[in-house]
C-alpha cells in the first residue's frame, strides 16, 4: 500500500508547485499605442473653397493611450495634400534650344500637422471616436523640371510659400477586421475639419511667364479652411 501511495503523493506535490508558477506567469500587456495611414480627399470651404476645388493626398496619425483601451488618448496627425498641378513642355534653355525638351511641372501643395486629445469607444465591432488639435498649415507652390523620357526631376525651386497656425476637429469609426491579444487591425473611416487663419498662397495658373524669362504672380490671401475625408487602416500595438 505504501508503494502505491508514493506516486499519488508525488503528483499532488507537483500540482501544488505548478499552480503558483502558473499564477505568476506574466500576462500580456494590453496595447498602448496606435498608428495608421489613410488616403485623403480634401474639400476646401469658405473663401479658400471659392478658388480651389478638390485636393488629394495622404494622412497619418500616431496615438498614445492615456487610459487603457484608448478611451482617452493623445493624438498626433500629419498630412500632405496637392490642390493643383500644371505641366508644360518647354525648351531646355536658350543655348541648347528645343533640340532637348523638358517637362516643367508646377504643383500647389499643403503640409499640415496637429496634436491634441482623442476620445474613443475602446471596444466593440464598431468604435466611434472624436478628436481635436492645434498645429500648423504650410502652403507651397513648387516647380520642377524632368526629361520628357525620364520621370526623375533634376531641378526644382519653391516659387512661393507661407505658413500659419491651424486647428482641427473631427471624428470617425474604427472597424476592427482582426483582433488578438497583441494587435488590433482596423479600417479607419474619418473626416476632419482643418481651420487655417489667413494665409497667402498660389493656385493653379497663378504664375505667368514673361517674355524675358522671368515670372510674375500675385499671391492670394484668404483662410485656408478645408474638410479632409480619410479612408485608411490603423493598428494597435
Amino acid at each position: 500500500m505504501g508503494r502505491r501511495r508514493l506516486p499519488l503523493a508525488a503528483a499532488i506535490v507537483a500540482l501544488g508547485f505548478a499552480a503558483p508558477l502558473t499564477a505568476q506567469a506574466p500576462e500580456q500587456a494590453p496595447p498602448r499605442f496606435q498608428a495608421g495611414g489613410a488616403l485623403a480627399i480634401a474639400k476646401p470651404v469658405g473663401d479658400f473653397g471659392e478658388v480651389v476645388d478638390i485636393g488629394v493626398g495622404l494622412g497619418g496619425h500616431f496615438i498614445f493611450f492615456v487610459t487603457p483601451g484608448g478611451a482617452f488618448s493623445l493624438r498626433v496627425d500629419a498630412g500632405f495634400l496637392n490642390y493643383g498641378n500644371e505641366t508644360q513642355r518647354v525648351c531646355l534653355s536658350t543655348t541648347v534650344g528645343c533640340r532637348i525638351e523638358v517637362d516643367l511641372t508646377t504643383s500647389n501643395n499643403i503640409v499640415h500637422g496637429t496634436i491634441g486629445p482623442q476620445l474613443m469607444v475602446p471596444r466593440g465591432p464598431i468604435r466611434p471616436y472624436a478628436n481635436g488639435g492645434i498645429g500648423f498649415s504650410y502652403f507651397a507652390t513648387t516647380s520642377s523640371v524632368e526629361g520628357s523620357s525620364n520621370n526623375d526631376p533634376f531641378a526644382s525651386t519653391t516659387n512661393f510659400d507661407d505658413a500659419a497656425f491651424s486647428w482641427a476637429a473631427g471624428g470617425g469609426l474604427y472597424i476592427p477586421i482582426r483582433v488578438s491579444a497583441t494587435a488590433d487591425l482596423a479600417i479607419d473611416l474619418g473626416a476632419r475639419y482643418i481651420g487655417t487663419r489667413e494665409i497667402e498662397y498660389l493656385r493653379e495658373g497663378d504664375i505667368r511667364d514673361l517674355p524675358d524669362g522671368s515670372i510674375e504672380f500675385t499671391p492670394r490671401r484668404s483662410d485656408g479652411n478645408l474638410i479632409n475625408f480619410l479612408l485608411g487602416v490603423s493598428v494597435r500595438f
